[in-house]
């Protein structure tokens, strides 16, 4: 994987608004973020012959819509997991010759739809272990933790207030109230440990990323920003079905995130920005430990201080994140880093953002690292 060092770059993102639009599907949502991500990069759409789709019912349907006809197409399953999977499979299309310019597309009408993350639809996956859904695993791992190592749910709420407060600077956000570590101590509990604000929220909306090589890239609208490094671990062999793990990933995240680092010659201090997948505040914690930014069991000390804040050490998650802006399932994290690394965030802007890491730590752990073309 170190040939693919800069060989591959974001050229276009484009998202939609997130909220509630019952009026409109998961195609029409990904054709407007589709148009805006072509926008976005000036690119011709004639040549635009890969096209990954993700949560979407057909990639078929989704490329008459668009009017596509790619050399390479893949249709991935709708896991939160799959943003960081398919940003490499679309790297290994571009490095082949499988494809110049490939769009992938990810939708979601999870709140207009009531769709339920586990419960009884989901029965078989969940109940073995006595769980109901996947926020119940995360509860069972945060209590593990913190018998273990003495976290606090007044540690945890630091997660949350500091999401909550960047994406109080996000003009699109949809959560922007300001919220305080009082506040998450007195939010309704869900599964103890987790209450509402250590829960991810679900929104319909959709996100599209634009990927080609390095030197078609210089060609275009907008200044390229390079996949310097990716790192990849799974852990099939007991956590994939439950979803949940005794140990919080450490070891695959530490693995992905070591030869992410490895191929981009940069290592956690050299981070500027961290997009972290936070379907549940406490896997947040999880990858801290794992990728390096703090010792094992010590993440909760870390996090204290405001230190994911802007202006702090680790601005993690600058915008809202997946607790306060939208669940997008990472993809919309991994358009926030190509948005930070061009300048393009505002009053949530990293000062002198030159590296930015994306992080899924899951039963499939994947790590990117963009920098400045």
């Amino acid at each position: 994987m170190l040939i693919l060092k800069n060989k591959v770059a974001v050229v276009g993102v484009g998202t939609t608004a997130y909220g509630s639009f019952p009026e409109i599907d998961d195609y029409g949502l990904a054709a407007r973020a589709f148009r805006n991500a072509v926008e976005d990069c000036g690119v011709d759409k004639d040549k635009i012959d890969g096209l990954l789709c993700c949560r979407i019912p057909s990639y078929a349907r989704m490329g008459e819509i668009l009017g596509l006809d790619p050399r390479w197409t893949i249709h991935m399953p709708p896991h939160g997991r799959m943003s960081g999977m398919a940003i490499v499979e679309a790297m290994l299309a571009l490095e082949t010759g499988a494809a110049d310019y490939v769009a992938l597309l990810y939708a979601n009408i999870g709140r207009s739809r009531r769709v339920n993350y586990g419960g009884e639809e989901l029965a078989g996956i969940w109940d073995p272990w006595g769980f109901t859904s996947p926020g119940a695993a995360h509860a069972m791992m945060l209590r593990m933790h913190m018998e273990r190592f003495g976290t606090t749910t007044r540690q945890l709420g630091e997660v949350s207030v500091a999401f909550r407060r960047h994406a109080s600077l996000h003009p699109d956000a949809v959560m922007k109230k300001p919220i305080t570590l009082d506040d998450h101590a007195a939010a309704r509990p869900i599964v103890e440990p987790l209450r509402l604000l250590d829960y991810c929220l679900i929104n319909d909306g959709a996100v599209c990323i634009i990927l080609t090589t390095a030197d078609r890239a210089r060609d275009l609208r907008k200044p390229p920003v390079l996949i310097s490094g990716v790192g990849a671990r799974d852990a099939f062999s007991r956590s994939a079905i439950s979803n949940f793990d005794a140990d919080f990933w450490y070891s695959e995240t530490r693995e992905a995130g070591e030869a992410a680092y490895r191929m981009a010659g940069v290592g956690p201090s050299d981070v500027d920005a961290l997009m972290c997948y936070d379907n549940f505040s406490p896997t947040v914690l999880f990858s801290l430990e794992g990728l390096g930014f703090c010792g094992r069991g010590e993440a909760g000390a870390f996090v204290e201080g405001g230190r994911l804040q802007l202006g702090g050490d680790l601005p993690t998650n600058t915008d809202g994140g997946h607790l306060s802006n939208s669940y997008m399932q990472g993809w919309a994290l991994n358009v926030e880093a190509v948005r930070q690394l061009r300048g393009e965030c505002g009053e949530r802007q990293v000062a002198g953002c030159e590296v930015v890491q994306y992080v899924a730590t899951t039963p499939c752990t994947r790590s990117v690292i963009y920098t400045r073309g």
